[in-house]
Order: C-alpha cells, then sequence, then structure tokens
C-alpha cells in the first residue's frame, strides 16, 4: 500500500520557477530603464514610480482584504505593474494620475477578472489606454530631459514620434529629426514616457530575460522585425513623408512593449507559433496607428488588440494530441 500510483494531469515536472522568482527578475531587468529615466528626468520621474509602485502594492492589498482573498502582495506582480505603469507614463504626471492609473491597472485591470493569471489584457496598458482617453492633456503633456545636477529646469517638449506626426500632417514631409539625432534617441536624450527613452537600457533589460529564459524570443523578434519590415516598405515608397525604420526602433514605446508588455505570460499565446502570430499583429498594428492613426504611438493599442485575439489565436495554434489521427472528410 505504500507504493500507490498517483494519477495527476501535467505539468508533471516543477522547473523550479516560481511567480515571485519571475516576477523579481523582470523587475531587475527593468532597472537599467528606470534608473536612466530617473537620471534624464530628475526627482519627478522618482516620485512618478514611486507612487505607481507602491500605489499598486496598496490597491493589491485592498482588493484581497475587501474579496477575502489571500494577501498576493509578496509575489511581486503588483509591483512589476506599478513599474511598467510608471514606464507608460510622462514624467510630469500629477501625483493624481499617477494613482488613478494604479487603481485602475489593479482594479479593473486585473482584480476584476479575477487576479493574477485570470486577466486577458495586461493591467499596465489598460491603465495607460483609459488615462490617455480620460486625460489627453496630462498624458500628452511632455517634458524635455533635464540630466540630476545640471541645473535646468524642466521645459515643455514635443516627442519625436509627436513632431514628426505633426510635420507630416502640416507640411506632407518629415521634418530634419526624422533623419538625425540617433544617437540620442538611442541613449534616451529625449522627450518620452519614461519608458521610451533609452532604446540601449532597454535593450539589456531585453537580452537579460533571454538569458534567464524567462521570455522566448518569437514574440519581441516577430513584433520588431514586422515594425522594420512593414515601415521599410512605407519609407522605400516615400522616404520624404516616412521615417525610416531606425527611427521607428528606436524612438517610442516598441523595446519596451516587444520585451516587457507583449511578451506577458498570462495575455499573450502559449505557443510559439501562436507568439509569431501575435508579435506580428502588434508591429503591423503598431507602424499602421503611427502613420495614419490619430495618435502617434500606438504600441499600446497594438498589444492590447492583440490581446483581446489571443483566445482565438490559441485556438487556431492548438497542438495536436499526441496519437490523434486526422480525419478525412
Amino acid at each position: 500500500m505504500d507504493n500507490q500510483l498517483y494519477l495527476s494531469s501535467s505539468p508533471h515536472i516543477h522547473s523550479g520557477e516560481t511567480t515571485d522568482k519571475v516576477m523579481r527578475l523582470v523587475i531587475y531587468a527593468l532597472l537599467p530603464a528606470t534608473l536612466v529615466s530617473i537620471y534624464f528626468f530628475g526627482l519627478p520621474a522618482l516620485g512618478v514610480l514611486l507612487i505607481c509602485t507602491l500605489g499598486c502594492v496598496a490597491f493589491e492589498a485592498l482588493s484581497c482584504n475587501l474579496m477575502k482573498r489571500e494577501q498576493t502582495i509578496a509575489d511581486g506582480s503588483a509591483a512589476l505593474t506599478g513599474i511598467l505603469l510608471a514606464l507608460n507614463l510622462p514624467p510630469s504626471s500629477p501625483w493624481w494620475i499617477s494613482l488613478l492609473g494604479a487603481a485602475i491597472a489593479i482594479l479593473i485591470g486585473k482584480q476584476v477578472y479575477g487576479g493574477l493569471g485570470y486577466n486577458p489584457f495586461n493591467p499596465a496598458l489598460v491603465a495607460r489606454v483609459v488615462l490617455l482617453i480620460s486625460f489627453p492633456v496630462q498624458m500628452t503633456t511632455w517634458t524635455a530631459p533635464a540630466p540630476l545636477g545640471s541645473g535646468v529646469d524642466a521645459v515643455t517638449a514635443a516627442t519625436p514620434l509627436g513632431e514628426i506626426k505633426t510635420a507630416v500632417m502640416l507640411t506632407g514631409k518629415l521634418p530634419e529629426l526624422a533623419t538625425s539625432g540617433f544617437g540620442d534617441y538611442f541613449l534616451g536624450n529625449m522627450a518620452g514616457s519614461l519608458g521610451e527613452v533609452s532604446a540601449l537600457a532597454l535593450l539589456l533589460g531585453g537580452l537579460f530575460l533571454l538569458y534567464k529564459k524567462i521570455i522566448s524570443w518569437h514574440t519581441p523578434l516577430s513584433f520588431i522585425g514586422t515594425v522594420i519590415v512593414v515601415s521599410g516598405i512605407f519609407w522605400l515608397v516615400d522616404p520624404a513623408k516616412y521615417p525610416n525604420p531606425l527611427f521607428h526602433l528606436i524612438t517610442g514605446g516598441l523595446i519596451l512593449g516587444a520585451f516587457f508588455m507583449a511578451t506577458d505570460m498570462v495575455s499573450s499565446p502559449v505557443t510559439y507559433k501562436g507568439m509569431l502570430i501575435f508579435g506580428f499583429g502588434c508591429g503591423l498594428l503598431t507602424v499602421l496607428i503611427r502613420l495614419f492613426g490619430g495618435y502617434p504611438e500606438g504600441v499600446s493599442f497594438a498589444i492590447l488588440l492583440m490581446n483581446a485575439a489571443t483566445p482565438l489565436i490559441d485556438r487556431y495554434c492548438r497542438p495536436k494530441i499526441y496519437g490523434q489521427v486526422e480525419q478525412k472528410a
């Protein structure tokens, strides 16, 4: 009787990874980008990061208490949501915008569906889009970088994507910034949300996640590759009106979205084939929104739209059951 046979569903072998370990590694991967944003935008950026992170943790604890669920703040998911939300906000965001965003991300984007593992959409992106639609002035007020210790006060400035959108609408052709200044854009010396600056810092974090096998290469490569190919086609057709692929790559939230948002384990496909399709859809929608939509940036909208399509993608890419024989019509 001691040698009993236990029957259970897969998985049968534990990889050793836990939720809190995965969340902690993703937070580590975001540290370079957060430090760069604090360097370029100073104390306002630090304030946005602290309010969003602490706000998400507080609302997570409050919701668990109200719904009489086991406390989940220790798994790190709420803190990670807060950091991602902060990286999607302008550095000049008022404190109430950051706090309201934290409430939306946790209560509406996550807990209303049942908590971690049940949310169909990325909570941080849900909060960003709701805030953008509800408070367009505050969410599109950008400041130029004012590095710590420089003694320079923050001044209002447009993002590179916003400037080319305005220039093309008014003059029908690209401004000079679309063909120069790529070094500053790559390092992060430009106006934008906290997570739109420094493609270098975000790439380092993304490579760290790939090295630790927290994410796979399929979604980021498909996402970024599609943006490069599709934007490259438009650029080749009319280089005076459409920016080149490198500009699309190192400005805006493409790197942040491809490595940290589109790869969300809950709201993205589970198969490699599905990840490739998901990344392709995100990339295509991003370029179309950037070039022809009403907003200069399309990463958030693209990922949320593809989040909605994830169940269909998973159904289409469902692997065959072992030993299954196809039935011929």
